[in-house]
């Protein structure tokens, strides 16, 4: 996996804008998609995927849209939140666990009402 020396957390929001349109364009272009391709699979106009491109028209819908024609909704991955046990919990569990058969007991007898020995 790629990572770049970016530090997203310092950048103007008009940096991130810019990097969201540079990625749209990279796979548009990388697929030899026109801007009119793109923009009537993703339902748009090519005017907003121009603007959208240059990041200067960045809204969450269209950056799903786009990325559902481009076939890279994958990159949404990151933003899935994986429910993790901590080894702590996980060794609790385990103690808890059944070791052995308790064999049968009385409440799981099941007696015959009819027979009297």
């Amino acid at each position: 996996m790629y990572y770049s020396n970016i530090r997203w957390e310092s950048a103007t929001n008009s940096y991130i804008m810019a990097t969201l349109g540079e990625f749209v364009r990279h796979h548009r272009l990388e697929q030899n998609r026109t801007q009119a391709e793109v923009a009537e699979t993703a339902g748009i106009n090519r005017s907003t995927l121009s603007e959208f491109e240059r990041g200067t028209r960045v809204n969450m819908l269209t950056f799903v849209q786009l990325l559902r024609a481009l076939n890279q909704l994958h990159v949404l991955e990151v933003f899935v939140i994986k429910e993790q046990i901590s080894p702590l919990e996980l060794a609790k569990l385990s103690e808890k666990k059944r070791q052995r058969a308790s064999g049968s007991s009385a409440v799981n007898r099941v007696e015959d009402p009819g027979v009297d020995w």
